[in-house]
């Protein structure tokens, strides 16, 4: 057993490496512009720019958790590292636009390896109250992260260049691999000998890969039939313009691939055979009962995350950088979390703390839903931002330990990987939700606006168009085309405000669906029971000898 202040110095480096991970999640957001400019982008290849790292994130989580287990955690962390700070060159030295979407496909790998052994890592190294701790440490990290990658995408891109919001990655992850050589404990399963199951690692990406793009673009390409405005394409490759649309048939695929994928490893853990994910996992209440609570709690936690960053740069009038910087009291409440996190740790059940955060996340949503309107300013969404930081650190690292709590040694990595893919799906079906939302809510109060104006039909269909398409991006500048379309100065103003106030509303309505995710998570909660402050001895002393 590594001595204390070698197990904390360890616990900073891991919390790096996850760092990297969940900013190249968000750190694109604000980069588009000036890869657009540089490379010429097609609306499609930005939209494959980012995808590409989300799907094959999410689709492989499992996969590396499982290889954990039998590889060595720190070995197949160091491995995720090396791979990521690769592909970051690759991608921060791209000429064209299928060097930088094949880059961020490797990126996701490196990525899906570092996030499931970052976590099993935590679990194995630390016990009891410890334990506790370094999980708030690791769940603010994450919630804080989310918020840090816009704005350091911003200063990158303004000061710098867009390719440095990759290359930046390598000195760090250098540092990164230096530190886990150092101070980071191997830990690996003795008794996950068998034989790697390729076939269930096959079927988990044809599931989670479909599954995680139909949630997510459902909205973009139509739930059924083809959206008109949005086609489909792939490479040389381009979806019918009419008819079914792509999203059932990926849809379809992954609820195929599940039902195989149960029965598959159903059979090979009665065969006694090496198994991708241990279904015996859900038969634990502890983890049952957390990774569904997980799964709610996630669709709501992105929710506010998502509208945000678009409302404060389209209505208030911000640049990337300065919404990246407001967000950046979210991360300040989820790095505060932590120490609340600690100071909880043995004093309060974890199912409690829990239950606290979720209350914080509902208050500050709930609060920014309240004071939003085309003239606030940052000073009065601030506090509620930070609340809602404070939250998110508290539920998803004490959610964390709950879910992990019983989960015995050896399948540390299968159980990081499946709590990980759980908040992933989440994540997905939340954005998707709350997107309708948000988008729907603009279309449908601007149209009612746009009425109570008096523009003409022809005019406002096609305003109405642009704002949604554009997802609010015209709004600045939208008193111009009207004028263009031969709409008089001062209407033109009018619809400018109406399309602000429109997509305050939307913002709004979408806060109000994560916020009802989120009291659903809540009640959600209590299935969790009432779990022991601190990890019973029993289960630290049979995961000690495992």
């Amino acid at each position: 057993m590594a001595s204390t202040k070698t197990r904390w110095i360890g616990l900073l480096f891991i919390s790096l490496a996850i760092s990297l991970v969940i900013i190249d999640g968000t750190i694109v957001n604000t980069i588009f512009p000036e890869m657009i400019k540089d490379l010429a982008l097609t609306s499609t290849e930005v939209q494959w720019v980012q995808e590409s790292y989300i799907l094959v994130f999410a689709s492989t989580l499992l996969i590396w958790g499982s290889l954990a287990d039998r590889m060595g955690r720190r070995r197949l962390l160091i491995v995720g590292i090396v791979v990521f700070i690769a592909s970051s060159i690759w991608a921060g030295s791209a000429d064209s636009a299928s060097s930088l979407i094949l880059s961020r496909v490797v990126q996701g790998v490196g990525g899906a390896m570092v996030l499931p052994t970052t976590l099993s890592l935590v679990n194995a190294t630390f016990q009891g109250r410890e334990r506790g701790i370094a999980f708030a440490v690791w769940g603010s990290t994450i919630g804080g992260m989310v918020a840090v990658g816009p704005v350091l995408g911003g200063w990158l891109a303004t000061d710098f260049t867009w390719r440095w919001a990759f290359l930046i990655n390598v000195p760090l992850g250098i540092l990164i691999i230096v530190g886990l050589l150092l101070f980071a404990t191997e830990s690996k399963s003795p008794g996950a000998r068998k034989a790697i199951d390729w076939v269930g690692a096959v079927l988990s990406v044809l599931l989670f890969g479909p599954l995680v793009f139909g949630l997510i673009e459902g909205r973009v390409y139509g739930w059924w039939s083809v959206n008109p405005k949005s086609s489909f394409a792939i490479g040389n490759f381009t979806w019918a313009e009419s008819g079914i649309s792509v999203i059932p048939v990926a849809l379809g695929i992954a609820l195929v691939a599940g039902i195989i994928f149960v029965w598959w490893e159903t059979n090979r853990q009665r065969k006694d055979q090496g198994v991708l994910l241990d279904l015996n996992l859900f038969r634990i209440a502890s983890f049952r009962n957390g990774s569904v609570a997980a799964l709610i709690i996630s669709m709501g936690e992105f929710g506010l995350i998502f509208a945000i960053p678009l409302w404060l740069q389209n209505v208030i009038g911000m640049t990337p950088i300065g919404a990246g910087l407001v967000l950046l009291w979210l991360a300040g409440g989820a790095f505060f979390a932590s120490g609340i996190g600690g100071a909880l740790s043995g004093k309060l059940p974890p199912a409690r703390a829990v239950q606290l955060g979720v209350l914080l996340e509902l208050l500050g949503i709930v609060g920014f839903a309240l004071v939003a309107s085309t003239d606030t300013g940052w000073q009065a969404i601030a506090p509620f931002l930070f609340l809602y930081g404070i939250g998110v650190g508290l539920a998803t690292a004490q959610l964390t330990g709950v879910i992990m709590v019983d989960v015995p040694m050896e399948q540390n990595g299968q159980g990081s990987g499946s709590q990980s893919t759980v908040r992933q799906i989440g994540s997905a079906l939340g954005i998707a939700v709350i997107g309708t939302m948000l988008f729907t809510g603009t279309e449908a109060s601007l149209e009612n606006r746009l009425d109570e104006i008096g523009v003409p039909a022809a005019i406002q269909s096609q305003i109405v168009t642009t704002v949604v398409d554009s997802a609010g991006s015209v709004i600045p500048q939208l008193s111009d085309i009207a004028q263009a379309s031969g709409v008089d100065s001062a209407t033109a103003d009018s619809i400018q405000l109406a399309s602000g106030e429109a997509f305050t509303d939307g913002a709004q309505l979408a806060a109000y669906a994560a916020a009802g995710f989120l009291v659903l998570g809540f009640f959600s909660t209590f299935r969790l029971g009432g779990l022991a402050k601190e990890e019973k001895p029993e289960t630290a002393k049979k995961k000690s000898k495992a």
